[in-house]
């Protein structure tokens, strides 16, 4: 998220306008979450993802529409089986896009994506709110809610009702209401990060589900087409299916991705670890007794890793609840991301 909203701001900088769509409310196996965003430029090309298919290229026209009036308009779809199997779901689904008109000379907005910007490369918290009202004839108005209680912009409602609205469970996950006849998309600016998970067997598959409800993109990768299937992982989790895990392709891994490694042996579990060794990656985790872990560190010290490189890897994975089953090692798991995550962040876990 932190790169598309990155991209605005380079955008409003050299005074381009464009349109931001964004789900904003979907239910069933629509092709991505609720906050999902693709920009649409003026020269026609995209960047970002809605989810492919039918739904994109019906957004991407109508985004030609709304650059040229200004007016931002509301997208329902639905999507039938067809469309579903076309972008590799299991069902279809249905909901709402917002394709908002971004004026590059519109000073205020152009505040509040500048510092959108920003809380991502500070590694702050932050919320942007839009309030919607219409349809056919839409209206859109955003603001800007940072972790100190100020506010760039204004939506029409009063700063207690948008701390209320930014506080409780749902504070660090993008979601919809309705108030006022508004209905309200709320995304919080944080780095909620991308794990990676290697390996698509069975704890994997209680690991993409928990991970993703969580905030955090997730993607399986394994070289068995057969495990990294829609059927195992349905949507939101992203799925490659690697021609080996000897040649990974290009992946983008910083600070903000979680390595974590699962396949079905100690020889990929050391070649993935190796790879990640030399990555940014804020976490990188491996499965696995102490035992293992000891006898793939000697091999890796052997090729040349040094200790701090090896200090970095938690192993083995996960907080220790005494775990046993799929789904229990799973919770340990996530619960570790959650802990490094919120460290990362400077912002630890309220305790009730």
């Amino acid at each position: 998220m932190k790169k598309i909203f990155r991209e605005m701001a380079e955008l409003i900088s050299r005074s381009q306008n464009f349109v931001v769509a964004t789900v904003f409310d979907q239910t069933g196996s629509a092709p991505r979450t609720t906050g999902a965003k693709m920009l649409v430029k003026t020269d026609g090309s995209i960047s970002g993802s809605i989810g492919g298919g039918r739904l994109e290229s019906e957004v991407i026209r109508k985004a030609a529409d709304v650059l040229g009036s200004g007016k931002p308009i509301v997208h329902s779809f639905l999507l039938t089986g067809k469309d579903a199997a076309d972008m590799d779901m299991i069902c279809g689904g249905e909901g709402r896009v917002l394709l908002d008109f971004v004026n590059a000379a519109d000073r205020t907005r152009n505040a509040i994506l500048d510092e959108a910007a920003s809380i991502f490369s500070r590694h702050g918290i932050g919320w942007l709110i839009t309030a919607i009202t219409g349809s056919d004839d839409a209206q859109s108005k955003q603001c800007l809610y940072r972790n100190d209680n100020s506010l760039i912009g204004d939506v029409g409602l009063s700063a207690d009702m948008l701390k209320e609205i930014i506080s409780g469970p749902k504070r660090m996950f993008v979601h919809s209401l309705m108030i006022e006849n508004r209905q309200l998309l709320i995304e919080p600016l944080v780095n909620a990060g991308t794990v990676f998970i290697f390996g698509a067997g069975h704890v994997s598959q209680s690991i993409a589900p928990l991970s993703g409800t969580v905030g955090f993109r997730t993607i399986v990768l394994d070289d068995r087409a057969e495990f990294a299937s829609r059927e195992r992982f349905p949507a939101p989790t992203e799925i490659i299916v690697l021609e080996s895990f000897e040649r990974l392709p290009q992946l983008e891994i910083d600070g903000d991705s979680y390595i974590v490694i699962v396949t079905r042996g100690h020889l990929h579990d050391k070649t993935i670890l190796a790879a990640s060794l030399k990555t940014s990656a804020g976490y990188i985790g491996m499965i696995g007794s102490r035992r293992k872990r000891d006898m793939i560190f000697k091999a890796l010290a052997d090729e040349g890793f040094h200790k701090h490189d090896l200090d970095r890897i938690y192993s083995p994975i996960g907080t220790d609840i005494g775990a046993e089953t799929p789904e229990e090692l799973a919770v340990s798991i996530v619960g570790e991301l959650i802990k490094v995550r919120a460290e990362k962040s400077k912002c630890p876990p309220k305790k009730i």
